[in-house]
């Protein structure tokens, strides 16, 4: 199978548009996923899911392979993702009812054992939730996210405690 994909990605960088097509329906539902629990609204991640791979067909040339292609499309992925997050002048509290749970669980690849937490995690303010999901569940560092973010470390910080604490009571009244 690593050796399927590696086949597609190497042909889609010669422009094989079939074989980007085989690359997209392997990634396409990772990629979803980040650009979901970033956002909390299916029309933006969606959105943002689309110019992912717009900029992993257009920037496919041009990858080394210095690293994974799992590890190179997860970067465009969240970048893309955060910049739709900033460009955002207001970003409203996602209400769980807006939460499609056949949705997440096809497409974000979670068990019903799991929906509470990932309706609790879009119940987050928007720059708490956002700093939650790239430290717990992307990796990320606080000082990344901070730059990533346009925020002050200690800030980043501060919204992870946060999203903890909110997690925390939610989960605990479940």
């Amino acid at each position: 199978m690593a050796m399927e994909i590696a086949q597609a990605i190497a042909a889609a960088k010669n422009g094989d548009k079939q074989a980007f097509h085989h690359v997209y329906q392997q990634f396409v539902g990772r990629v979803y996923a980040i650009c979901w629990r970033l956002l909390a609204n299916r029309q933006k991640a969606e959105d943002a899911c689309q110019d992912v791979f717009i900029k992993v067909w257009q920037q496919l040339p041009a990858f080394r392979g210095d690293c994974s292609f799992a590890t190179w499309l997860h970067s465009i992925a969240t970048r893309t993702a955060i910049d739709v997050w900033r460009g955002e002048k207001y970003l409203r509290l996602t209400d769980s009812s807006d939460i499609q749970n056949e949705l997440i669980e096809q497409t974000v690849g979670c068990s019903s054992e799991d929906m509470p937490l990932e309706q609790a995690i879009q119940r987050i303010p928007p720059q708490a939730r956002a700093v939650f999901v790239l430290f717990a569940l992307e990796g990320y560092q606080h000082q990344e996210i901070a730059s990533l973010l346009g925020i002050k470390e200690g800030t980043s910080k501060a919204q992870y405690f946060r999203a903890r604490q909110l997690l925390q009571e939610w989960l605990a009244d479940e």
